[in-house]
């Protein structure tokens, strides 16, 4: 029995809608809100986000991106009997928008669900894909993190409307010989729930309380450098490889001053990270999995090399992988 699980084809989409900061700057003057492609960019590192529009969708981005996952493992739909998909922004309450891309890509019987752990679900995803595949229950998954954020943004806030986007990334994971998923750790501690939040809730049909993203925006970058550094040394531990054996790093995509502090902590230079927050913003669950596509389209992420995937998230959850291509 195979026992070990492989990334053998990724993928991405983001929405049609680019928006720089001097665009949302000039859209959010009209308002009296007062922001600048320069307060953006050295508090965030970002310069432009996407965001979706009309008819674009969690699901139809995650079907984009799985499409693209599909192709590159050279894999058809059918090949594929789990869907786990991460996402703090479904397009219902259920059925699951897992299910929503299982039926778009005409998939049937093999189980397909959502997983919320906001910015450190594709990792909590992949970790779970992993447990599955290496059961001998399934052979190949398509593991996704999809978020439309701007949906559920306050437009009136310029601490948090400036830093998210939109989109989605995929990964074909498949029951392999030799190892590629060396090891993950997940982490959760809920007494830290209100430093970033979105409390607003359904009743009778209607939302309740704050349908906004709220966040803490200093209790978050120390928390969340504190548990990328510890993460990352014990995923090294369990893989057995030291921090110079790793050839690149993508940690969750959320502000360029933690990317950097993370990388200081444990070492490692900066031309080891993966770095697309100045080109997507925020995107949630998407964006290792995006950043990850994009390292291994543009040939920076070769056959053999070791990846050290994390994400650090509302929850306030983390957690990682080490995988090698």
């Amino acid at each position: 029995m195979m026992s070990f699980t492989r990334i053998t084809g990724t993928g991405s989409a983001l929405p049609g809608r680019c928006v720089t900061n001097e665009q949302l700057a000039a859209d959010l003057a009209t308002r009296d809100i007062e922001t600048s492609d320069a307060w953006i960019g050295e508090r965030t590192g970002i310069r432009q986000r996407y965001l979706a529009g009309p008819g674009e969708t969690t699901s139809t981005l995650a079907v984009a991106a799985a499409r693209k996952a599909l192709e590159a493992a050279g894999r058809e739909p059918g090949d594929i009997d789990l869907i786990v998909l991460a996402t703090s922004t479904p397009d219902m309450i259920f059925p699951s928008t897992a299910c929503l891309v299982q039926a778009e890509l005409g998939i049937k019987g093999g189980p397909a669900f959502d997983i919320q752990a906001v910015c450190s679900g594709f990792v909590y995803g992949l970790a779970t894909a992993d447990a599955l595949i290496r059961t001998g229950m399934y052979q190949r998954a398509l593991v996704i993190g999809a978020e439309t954020f701007s949906r559920i943004l306050d437009w009136n806030d310029r601490t948090t409307c400036v830093l998210f986007g939109d989109g989605a990334g995929a990964v074909v994971l498949e029951a392999s010989e030799t190892p590629g998923v060396r090891a993950t750790k997940l982490h959760a501690d809920g007494s830290y729930s209100k430093i970033l939040c979105t409390a607003g809730s359904v009743n009778s049909g209607v939302v309740t309380g704050d349908p906004f993203l709220r966040m803490e925006g200093q209790a978050v970058f120390k928390l969340a450098v504190t548990v990328l550094e510890q993460n990352a040394r014990e995923l090294l531990s369990a893989s057995g490889l030291t921090a110079e054996q790793l050839d690149w790093t993508i940690p969750h995509q959320a502000n360029i001053r933690i990317l950097q502090a993370t990388s200081k902590r444990l070492g490692l230079p900066m031309d080891k990270l993966v770095v697309t927050v100045d080109r997507h913003g925020n995107t949630s669950a998407a964006s290792v999995p995006l950043a990850l596509d994009e390292a291994v389209r543009d040939g920076r992420i070769k056959p053999g090399h070791n990846v050290l995937l994390q994400g650090v998230g509302g929850g306030f959850t983390w957690g990682g992988a080490i995988v090698t291509f």
